[in-house]
């Protein structure tokens, strides 16, 4: 392992003298990596950097269109104690990277004219959606805010940019409910008759950027800070400590992740697809992850950042333009950033020999690839992936049938709705991760709870989820979303949970505070059975009946080749 020397004086920038540098000694390990390194992403690496830094690194590595940046290790941040304080060595080495990346981009980090933003993301060795912190358009203040418009052309982009930063910093480094942004936000568009945030002007966040401004500042009583390399010594600090937040904790407690892993933290350059009509973000599986049929599958957003698109609060419109809403889709709107999409795909997988899940943006018309991970899969899909990869020579057969967990087979046996029980729908959304389930109603976390530890099976029913609701979807045997698509938080994690979900079933109008849905004439209450079927997008009122199906024979296919390699499986 390389080291560095710490250097007697650390400026980063423009030091704060309020923000103190902890000893450290003289020698330090090299905690930064620098993306296009070429390591290996073998498990120690993994362990240091996180799965999304190792993966960017290694994708720098291999030509892969990535915005540049560097990654700090996982073993930096386990000794913060809860403070902000970062180690003077690492402040350091953060400062040397930051240089470099200004030369790479050819812009510089706070400066007037032609500044450097940055995003700053958590990423653990195992992945954990959405359960710790990023910040995105890091560097924004009163001056960059106005270079960013000049240089971009385009003051509404520029000025969204800074809202947003003020608002997730607000919320993740300064403890700002983030209810109460939007109840600004919801003010100003009622009162101009506005309905989307995207109908929103350049003035018109003018006039609101003051009031986030001056919220941040009467919540915390200090004000939002103006100094860039504040802002990044606060966030990488606060993405440091959000390992240990409530809703990753008990995500850990869920799926047995050691709490001493940490996540790394890692800074890049930002690309922007809320750039105008020619720009725009999206996630994507490389594979159908409910049935794991071959081709892309999933969502895109145009003039749009990522958040905008996991956290379930726009729906988004496709990738292809063989599904719904064609002329909405990527592939018509940028056909030349789909084509290249769809070509980097299959190298991601063949190179990492699986499944991925790819979070890219679109900026200008070039195309940026943000995250790849294997991706969460049903039991369904994951056989079907194993069978067919192996059948295209990706994997083994040895491999397949590893990569299977016995448990799996079992659960493709879960109920699905009958036919008759189909006809009675009362609302269809997106069959977002198999299997039927009958519960309870349950509109908020607490409610999701309390029925479920009263012996209760429970459906968890909410306009869309939030990382907030982890303990209220782990008390469910099944979810309901009214808002979101496939990629959504509610997809994602129900799928890494083996629940039954529907997402984006837009005829349900859900009122968490009364606790009742509505669709309709049918009105469902708290406590009230519902059925749902995760395999087809229904939503029944009251319990249905189901029925069990039959080993395909894509299972068939699989279970033989485990009894050649001599592994026994639970469905055999």
């Amino acid at each position: 392992m390389t080291t560095t020397a710490v250097r007697e004086t650390i400026p980063m920038h423009r030091p704060d003298a309020s923000i103190p540098a902890v000893p450290v000694p003289m020698v330090v390990p090299d905690m930064v990596v620098a993306f296009g390194a070429g390591l290996a992403n073998g498990p120690a690496e993994v362990e240091r950097l996180g799965n999304k830094g190792a993966r960017l690194v290694e994708m720098a590595a291999l030509g892969i269109p990535v915005p540049p940046g560097f990654v700090i290790a996982a073993e930096a941040g386990r000794g913060l104690d809860g403070g902000n304080a970062l180690p003077a060595g690492l402040l350091a080495r953060i400062d040397d990277a930051i240089a470099a990346l200004e030369r790479r981009a050819g812009a510089r980090f706070g400066d007037g004219g032609r500044p450097l933003l940055l995003s700053v993301r958590s990423g653990a060795a195992v992945s954990m959606p959405g359960m710790m912190d990023s910040i995105l358009n890091l560097g924004l203040n009163d001056l960059t805010v106005a270079g960013l418009a000049a240089t971009s052309g385009d003051a509404r982009f520029a000025h969204d940019c800074y809202r947003r930063l003020v608002q997730s910093f607000g919320c993740v480094v300064m403890g700002v409910p983030g209810h109460r942004f939007e109840a600004l936000l919801d003010e100003h568009k009622e009162e101009h008759g506005l309905q989307r945030d995207g109908d929103l002007t350049a003035e018109d966040w003018r006039i609101l950027l003051p009031r986030f401004l001056r919220l941040v500042e009467t919540r915390c009583g200090r004000p939002f800070p103006q100094d860039p390399a504040e802002q990044l010594r606060l966030a990488v600090a606060a993405v440091f400590r959000s390992w240990m937040n409530p809703r990753a904790v008990a995500f850990r407690a869920l799926h047995c992740v050691p709490e001493d892993l940490g996540t790394a933290v890692t800074v890049q350059a930002m690309v922007f697809g809320n750039r105008g009509p020619e720009s725009g973000t999206g996630v994507l599986f490389t594979r159908d992850p409910s049935s794991g049929a071959p081709g892309l599958c999933g969502e895109f957003l145009a003039d749009a950042q990522g958040e905008d698109v996991v956290s379930g609060t726009c729906d988004p419109d496709p990738l292809s333009a063989d599904q719904p809403n064609p002329d909405r889709s990527m592939e018509r709107r940028l056909p030349a950033a789909y084509a290249e999409l769809c070509a980097v795909a299959g190298q991601l997988e063949r190179a990492f020999g699986d499944m991925q899940d790819i979070e890219f943006t679109v900026e200008g018309g070039r195309l940026f690839i943000l995250q790849s991970r294997s991706g969460k899969r049903s039991s369904e899909a994951a056989v079907r992936i194993a069978v067919d990869m192996a059948e295209e020579g990706i994997i083994s057969r040895d491999e397949a049938v590893r990569r299977v967990d016995p448990q799996a087979l079992d659960e493709l046996l879960r109920p699905t709705l009958t036919p008759e029980a189909l006809d009675a729908a009362i609302a269809t959304g997106l069959p977002a991760s198999p299997g039927a389930a009958t519960g309870r109603a349950a509109f908020t976390t607490q409610d999701a709870v309390r029925l479920a530890r009263g012996g209760a099976p429970v459906i968890l029913c909410r306009p869309e989820t939030s990382p907030e609701d982890i303990h209220g979807m782990q008390a469910a045997v099944g979810i309901v979303t009214a808002r979101g698509g496939f990629t959504s938080h509610a997809a994602t994690v129900a799928r890494g949970m083996g629940r039954p979900c529907v997402c984006g079933a837009r005829a349900l109008r859900i009122d968490a505070e009364e606790g009742v849905m509505r669709v309709g004439a049918v009105t469902i209450r708290t406590g009230d059975l519902l059925t749902i079927d995760g395999s087809n997008g229904a939503v029944v009122a009251g319990a249905a009946p189901l029925q069990r199906p039959e080993p395909d024979g894509v299972t068939a296919r699989l279970l033989e080749w485990a009894r050649e390699c001599g592994v026994g499986l639970a469905a055999d």
